[in-house]
């Protein structure tokens, strides 16, 4: 029944990609000032929503490390993995996010990049994370876990810095196409499109989101029958 589960969500996921796929590229219209280059839009936002799906997994992960650590061991070491997957996820989106906008920004502004707030506070977020990861790869020893966990907790502090900066100062980057100031938003033509894409790429970062949690799990459990064997190899010595 689980597989059978599995195998329907991923059947779900893929028609869903390839229907947003069709969506964006054949049946959404050009934007009447950008033309073609306006479709990227339909890759870059939900790379982002999709990452910030991945970072609040993590955090909240983070956090349920350090609440659990002292007293319930098996709990804290799910929480980690939930924190390691959103944060591996999320990085994977957001590098999407920082490619795919400076594709735009070089047809748009004739530039590949500039230190604005959005992209500023955007570059430094995925640096954050990066470091998590690198953490993660080669730190040792028992508080390992609880450095990333207190590290994810404070990368997340830019994330509403980075959703925010281009409503708290003026910057390069578009204003908000939702949400925005008067006049903003898309032609209804547009938001069909955009909304399967949504839902898609957020189905798209659970399905590996909880492909890479179950990874991690099986890996702790893999470790703690090792260390476990070590201990039991060390007494009998």
């Amino acid at each position: 029944m689980k597989k059978l589960a599995i195998g329907l969500y991923v059947a779900v996921t893929v028609a869903l990609m390839a229907w947003g796929y069709y969506q964006a590229i054949y049946v959404a219209p050009n934007d009447a000032m950008q033309g073609e280059i306006f479709r990227i839009i339909y890759y870059h936002v939900p790379s982002w929503a999709a990452a910030f799906l991945g970072l609040a997994v993590s955090v909240a992960g983070s956090i349920g490390y350090l609440a659990f650590r002292r007293n319930f061991p098996n709990r804290a070491q799910m929480a980690d993995a939930w924190a390691v997957a959103g944060a591996e996820v999320g990085v994977v989106f957001l590098t999407v996010g920082l490619t795919t906008g400076p594709l735009w920004g070089r047809r748009a502004w004739g530039i590949w990049w500039t230190w604005d707030a959005r992209l500023t506070t955007s570059l430094v977020l995925w640096l954050i994370y990066v470091s998590y990861l690198l953490l993660r790869r080669f730190a040792a020893g028992p508080q390992m876990q609880t450095l990333a966990a207190v590290l994810g907790i404070f990368g997340a502090l830019d994330v509403p810095i980075v959703y925010m900066s281009n409503r708290w100062w003026r910057t390069q980057h578009p204003a908000p196409v939702f949400g925005g100031s008067e006049g903003s938003g898309m032609a209804a033509s547009m938001v069909e499109p955009f909304l399967w894409y949504m839902l898609a790429w957020y189905a798209w970062g659970v399905m590996i989101l909880v492909i890479r949690y179950a990874v991690e799990r099986q890996q702790q459990k893999i470790a703690a029958r090792e260390a476990q064997a070590a201990l039991d190899e060390g007494s009998l010595v």
